[in-house]
């Protein structure tokens, strides 16, 4: 089988009214046949696995079951090792991503969400701190604003479902551009995505990126830097970058991370107002 789908999510997506981001992801598992797991690991809230049952429940979602990975050791239980097993779907919660890469990393949880998401289809998604965790180099902390500073992120190694992306979450919210870039500066390899809250981004196994949710997304493409003077800056001085693409993307747009080309979304006819050379002319009536 081909890898399955990565879905990183901005934070604070809707649950109840319309939530159309969880509704696909559930399709996406197979919907009533699903069986989805969820890793609250992130969150110190109790309620926080027991909350993401009941909302998959109620979008339908035939199997679903909150694993209780607080420490490492539980990150090697047998029991929780069996329900990843035979998952269709996992979703990790939001919260402190470093709770999620210092319990998670290097244990066998790790080992199965990496191979069986590459080889057996497995869909993934993570909301907040979950998105970010899900690349292979992860924000773990960093500083607000628009402008890229040296020393203004601090980057931990994530989840590594992806080698293509560095994902930021609530990023129009807390004004996050400025960590984004300075974390592409300091090697532009892979995109910088930016994720707006109530916004995900549905990765498919060919690379291509599709928008949902009622924000959008910031792609921001280094490929092309020409000049950066990262090696040069000093504590908390501002740094220069010269040609950075950049793309805002809403609901129905896609992006492929492979050829870097973003389309926008299919545009919907528009209706034209009346005028005197388009209002129809009056018919006459004939009574009968």
């Amino acid at each position: 089988m081909s890898r399955g789908t990565i879905v990183p999510i901005g934070g604070a997506e809707e649950r109840l009214r319309d939530p159309a981001i969880l509704q696909r992801f559930a399709d996406l598992c197979g919907g009533r046949k699903a069986r989805i797991a969820i890793i609250p690991t992130a969150s110190q809230l109790a309620e926080t696995g027991p909350g993401y049952e009941k909302v998959f429940r109620d979008l339908g979602v035939g199997a679903t079951r909150s694993l209780p990975l607080e420490t490492r050791e539980d990150c090697n239980d047998p029991r929780w090792l069996d329900r990843l097993e035979r998952a269709q779907g996992v979703f990790l919660t939001g919260g402190n991503q470093l709770r999620l890469s210092t319990t998670i990393g290097g244990t066998r949880v790790a080992e199965i969400l990496r191979r069986r998401n590459a080889e057996d289809g497995l869909h993934i998604a993570g909301t907040s701190a979950g998105a970010a965790f899900l690349s292979e180099h992860m924000i773990a902390f960093g500083e607000e604003g628009p402008t890229p500073h040296a020393d203004m992120v601090t980057l931990a190694p994530g989840l590594g479902l992806t080698k293509t992306a560095i994902i930021d979450q609530h990023f129009r919210q807390r004004d996050r551009l400025g960590r984004l870039l300075t974390a592409l500066a300091y090697n532009p390899r892979p995109i910088g995505i930016g994720l707006d809250e109530d916004t995900a981004a549905f990765i498919g196994p060919d690379d291509r990126l599709e928008v949902q949710g009622s924000g959008a997304i910031t792609i921001v493409d280094p490929s092309d830097l020409s000049y950066s003077s990262m090696d040069s800056a000093k504590q908390a001085e501002a740094v220069c970058m010269l040609d950075i693409r950049l793309h805002i993307l809403i609901e129905g747009a896609t992006y492929d991370i492979q050829t870097r080309e973003a389309t926008a979304p299919a545009q919907q006819p528009s209706r034209l107002p009346e005028t005197a050379e388009t209002r129809p002319e009056p018919q006459e009536v004939r009574s009968q």
